[in-house]
């Protein structure tokens, strides 16, 4: 062993004064830590998704990593309590001369045990063969032992509904009040690799109501419809609790220009008491625009009595009256299907329903 294999890495004196710290040991980042005087030193990337171990904390001897708080002993190197042999590299080192020390080759190998992939973790460019397939959203707030009218909602269904018996398509319906999902940790904030896919959220929690938007969103269906209330201006805050975790879908094209919502078309319903439908519509728009989703003519349909309109009772009962509000969903739907029969390449609209030719709200959207 030569002097040339051993880094000087600075004074033991600074260097305990802080209990964990990122140093450069020759082109290599390693995680130098320090507890009642006794130095330990491993690899600095994390064996989950390469966060920083220098950057993060210290819970008695392990190191907790800063991005997803996966654990890995300061001296060894070894994971946590029951997963010992997912390790990442231990360094020797020693202190000379009031000096640490730290040996350039590491001592021990990266160790990553194997683990079964997310049931998100799949490619999802490939579309199953079949008719259109429509999912709707709602959006809409309210206890589930106790439910209301919800305007935006009782549109969404009426173009369900249309897709189901007027085309005979799939459409299935989430309701983000039933889901269980935690709201957006941050972890973008830490590093943009940090937002991985899945999200580190739905990899650490298996309940993660979020995974069935995932799954309908980026992998079934081809029409999405998106319902919200219009809440003091804006959209309701399920939509931006919802927005902010698809973070994880847009981050996928800033990262690694991998689309993960192609050929894929969205429309809107909007309604509320208070008036401020083109700021929703229009943040809606840019929002999934930026996802990758396509929009049709006319993407949206809205209704508001304005801000005055306190009588919400009023606006409820315009809206179940309203035919042309029902006939603009069931209108918006149309206009969705006809785009993604388009985009989809090996598509072409259908016209026969009901033994006879048809047309307009007729036409069944059947993909080869």
């Amino acid at each position: 062993m030569t002097d040339a294999q051993w880094h000087d890495v600075g004074a033991v004196a600074e260097l305990a004064s802080t209990s964990l710290r990122q140093v450069l040991v020759g082109k290599t980042k390693v995680a130098l830590s320090c507890v009642d005087g006794t130095f330990g030193a491993v690899h600095n990337t994390c064996n989950h998704a390469g966060g920083p171990l220098g950057h993060g904390a210290l819970e008695g001897d392990y190191i907790v990593c800063p991005w997803h708080h996966w654990k890995f002993h300061r001296i060894t190197g070894e994971g946590e309590p029951g997963y010992e042999a997912d390790r990442v590299p231990r360094f020797d080192l020693k202190l000379e001369a009031g000096r640490v020390l730290v040996r350039e080759e590491a001592a021990t190998r990266r160790n990553r045990l194997p683990h079964a992939p997310h049931p998100l973790d799949r490619d999802p460019t490939e579309r199953a063969p079949g008719p259109l397939r429509v999912v709707g959203i709602s959006t809409t707030v309210m206890d589930n032992q106790h439910p209301r009218y919800s305007t935006s909602e009782a549109l969404l269904e009426s173009a369900l509904e249309h897709a189901r018996k007027q085309h005979s398509l799939e459409a299935r319906v989430i309701k983000l009040r039933e889901l269980s999902f935690r709201a957006c940790e941050g972890y973008y904030s830490k590093s943009a690799h940090a937002c991985t896919w899945p999200c580190s959220i739905s990899q650490m929690d298996p309940k993660d109501g979020m995974n069935e938007v995932y799954e309908n969103l980026v992998f079934w269906a081809d029409v999405v419809l998106v319902a919200t209330p219009i809440r003091w201006g804006a959209a309701s805050s399920l939509f931006f609790k919802m927005a902010e975790r698809l973070n994880t879908v847009q981050n996928q094209i800033t990262l690694r220009k991998r689309v993960m919502l192609k050929d894929k078309v969205a429309g809107f319903v909007i309604t509320g008491g208070q008036d401020n439908v083109q700021a929703v519509a229009g943040h809606m728009l840019q929002f999934f625009g930026e996802l990758g989703l396509q929009f049709p003519q006319f993407p949206f349909i809205a209704h508001s009595r304005g801000w005055t309109a306190e009588d919400m009772e009023r606006n409820v009962e315009v809206v179940k009256a309203s035919a042309e509000l029902h006939d603009g969903a069931r209108a918006l739907l149309d206009r969705c299907l006809d785009l993604a029969a388009r985009l989809q390449k090996s598509a072409a609209p259908k016209f026969e329903h009901g033994g006879r030719k048809a047309s307009g709200l007729g036409r069944k959207y059947g993909v080869a």
